[in-house]
């Protein structure tokens, strides 16, 4: 399992939840939308404190955090995170094991 978070997208979450280090962001897979990697799922967060962490990465004071059961999301791919230069918005990429990039 791979996530990578970049400082803009890391400014984005520091922007868009009022956060003031440090802080846990949790990393979920969210019944809803259209997601490509997972059909009829989408990637969600919410700032909250680990239970069983299946993955977890500390960047400049926010614990990004995967619970154990959510693992099955993000195997057999990178997961990108970073901002959209035109929307100004989160933009999460999926590198799958055979080079597709979802989004």
């Amino acid at each position: 399992m791979f996530i990578s978070i970049d400082e803009k997208a890391i400014s984005w979450f520091k922007k868009e939840f009022d956060i003031i280090n440090p802080a846990s962001i949790k990393m979920y897979p969210q019944y809803a939308g259209f997601g490509e990697k997972h059909k009829g799922y989408s990637l969600a967060f919410s700032i909250e404190l680990p239970d069983n962490i299946g993955f977890a990465k500390e960047m400049n004071g926010i614990q990004f955090f995967v619970e154990s059961n959510d693992v099955w999301f993000f195997e057999d791919a990178e997961t990108y995170l970073s901002v959209n230069e035109h929307t100004d918005e989160l933009q999460i990429l999926f590198k799958m094991e055979q080079n597709t990039i979802l989004h």
